[in-house]
């Protein structure tokens, strides 16, 4: 039986989640700050509701990207040296998660983004926890990516895309941020296609927390990021 987490609770051994579901783990809590944090350093995330209570996620195998293995095809290098988009970090949080909330994928009936989420993710950027990428063409918001930044990880959450290579380009430039600032592992959490395509690949459960314990050690500078000081050459 998965376990019911009222708001006073913690969360169980990860080792209880069910294989079978996707490496489901508890349903319930909340969504505070706190809470977050301290799931996402256990190597927790949640993803979807039921009854409006948060479902908790770890699976085994986990889907990692570190930035090293990153692969930059030269149709996208082709891209980026255009110019055609202009990136900011940091800008628009509110308006990357609503969007990602409104991308249909497919195989999703509907997404896990709920107005509780966006409002928990929003208040961990203003909290200098979540940051954003952001691509515009012509100044209007075309793809971007968000995610939390803890220690020398990064828990990348969603992306979307409103004309080819929008989202891509994002990523791209989030990789070089976080190699230019020591970060050395991307948690990917479930595997798709697109993202084994960029470098990631899966490992062991007992891998990534091995890895994650260390990494989140490290200090956390909650700053705004900027891609003013990347260099453009690519």
């Amino acid at each position: 039986m998965i376990p019911f987490l009222g708001p006073l609770d913690v969360f169980p051994p990860v080792e209880a989640s069910r294989a079978d579901m996707g490496g489901l783990l508890a349903v319930g809590g909340d969504l505070s700050p706190a809470r977050l944090l301290d799931a996402y350093s256990r190597g927790i995330f949640p993803w979807g509701t039921v009854e409006g209570q948060p479902l908790w996620y770890s699976p085994d195998p986990r889907m990692v990207l570190f930035p090293e293995e990153f692969r930059l095809s030269r149709s996208l290098r082709r891209t980026l040296r255009t110019g055609r988009f202009e990136v900011r970090f940091d800008h628009d949080f509110a308006g990357v998660i609503a969007s990602c909330a409104a991308t249909t994928r497919p195989g999703q009936d509907g997404t896990w983004i709920t107005p509780d989420m966006m409002d928990a993710y929003i208040r961990l950027h203003e909290l200098g926890w979540a940051h954003s990428v952001e691509t515009y063409v012509e100044g209007d918001l075309a793809g971007g990516l968000y995610g939390l930044a803890i220690g020398r990880m990064f828990y990348g959450e969603s992306m979307f895309s409103r004309c080819s290579n929008a989202s891509k380009v994002a990523f791209a430039h989030l990789i070089r941020y976080l190699s230019a600032n020591h970060f050395a592992m991307i948690d990917c959490q479930m595997r798709t296609d697109h993202l084994a395509s960029l470098g990631g690949r899966e490992i062991p459960r007992r891998a990534f927390l091995g890895r994650l314990l260390a990494l989140t050690a490290e200090p956390t500078s909650r700053t705004t990021w900027s891609v003013a000081a990347l260099n453009p050459d690519w």
